[in-house]
């Protein structure tokens, strides 16, 4: 199958492979240098990546500074999206999505990205002491502010995304969405066909395990969150890895990188879906870019498919610390 080359996000035409700019400033071990962070944003840039997508917490705003240092000053020739939500204080993690603090945490990190607007702005987490119709308002006064071009939500339920739709339409809905994670088949993915929004998936090659990036994650740093994630622990991850393997085996036939059998069949799903892996690599950067644009035969996607699904998959995705923070409809454990 050919997969299209651009997709609808938020009114504008864009190749569905954009870049997550978590890894550069927090969540998967020990940081890059800011250098090679500033290298990697610049040469995607120059090389066409049309859409960067970042958020408040990732470094404290370091991801934000990062990205607005690289390509602030050009600041018309990509698409830029944000999130504001999730509250970390120390170890503690909350979620705050009142207008206030919508508002606040939109200026800081305009402030930031050293620029006045953004593309698209979404609330990263489904707040529940918050009224919908609220939150909402903050967005579209935003909007109206020239500050926003769009809104949209992160993990949020089907139920909860139609709530919010009728209140103002939002442009995209961003989850995780991987072969080894299957949450929005539950409803998320046809509200958002349904109602003509985006789906964004990060996490698409499965946090590196689907892109040869992690084979012994005994390895890993002590600070990378994988380390306490159930698919990484020692007694799951053994059966994943066997998994991974032939996954590995069947890209090689099919003449594909894994990450890019891994994007390939994220975007075979449905013709609203765009993804977002991160990288710190250039190279790797380049491979995922050219997904957007592979014929991938319908049988390797099929047998993708079948091979790692959330039945062959062994652990939860998130561990339990996190899950009360996650509204999207869920497997049962």
């Amino acid at each position: 199958m050919v997969l299209m080359m651009q997709r609808n996000l938020a009114g504008k035409a864009l190749n569905p492979v954009g870049l997550g700019c978590m890894n550069v400033a927090w969540a998967y071990g020990n940081a890059p240098s800011r250098e090679d962070a500033l290298a990697l944003f610049r040469h995607a840039l120059d090389k066409g990546c049309g859409h960067f997508d970042t958020a408040n917490i990732y470094g404290k705003g370091v991801s934000e500074e990062i990205l607005g240092e690289a390509i602030g000053n050009r600041r018309e020739e990509f698409f830029l999206a944000t999130k504001t939500g999730i509250v970390v204080d120390g170890p503690r993690r909350g979620i705050d999505c009142s207008p206030e603090s919508i508002a606040a945490s939109l200026d800081a990190s305009l402030k930031r990205l050293g620029t006045d607007h953004v593309d698209l702005f979404y609330m990263h987490r489904f707040d529940p002491r918050m009224p919908i119709a609220d939150s909402v308002g903050a967005m579209v006064r935003a909007m109206e502010a020239g500050k926003i071009g769009a809104y949209g939500v992160s993990e949020w339920s089907a139920a909860h995304i139609r709530e919010a739709h009728a209140v103002h339409p939002m442009a995209a809905v961003q989850t995780e969405y991987s072969l080894w994670t299957r949450n929005v088949e539950l409803g998320v993915l046809e509200t958002t066909r349904e109602l003509d929004i985006a789906l964004v998936a990060f996490s698409p090659v499965a946090r590196g395990a689907l892109a040869g990036a992690v084979t012994d994650v005994s390895a890993l740093a002590e600070t990378d969150l994988r380390r306490s994630h159930p698919r990484f622990l020692p007694g799951a991850w053994e059966k994943n890895l066997e998994l991974i393997e032939q996954f590995n085996a069947l890209a090689s036939e099919a003449g594909l990188a894994p990450a890019q059998l891994a994007l390939a069949w994220v975007l075979s799903r449905s013709d609203n879906i765009h993804v977002i892996p991160g990288t710190r690599s250039i190279d790797h950067w380049a491979q995922n870019d050219a997904a957007g644009g592979m014929t991938v035969d319908a049988s390797v996607l099929d047998r993708a498919d079948a091979l790692i699904n959330q039945q062959t998959v062994t652990g939860h995705r998130y561990p339990e610390v996190m899950r009360g923070t996650i509204d999207t409809e869920d497997y049962p454990v």
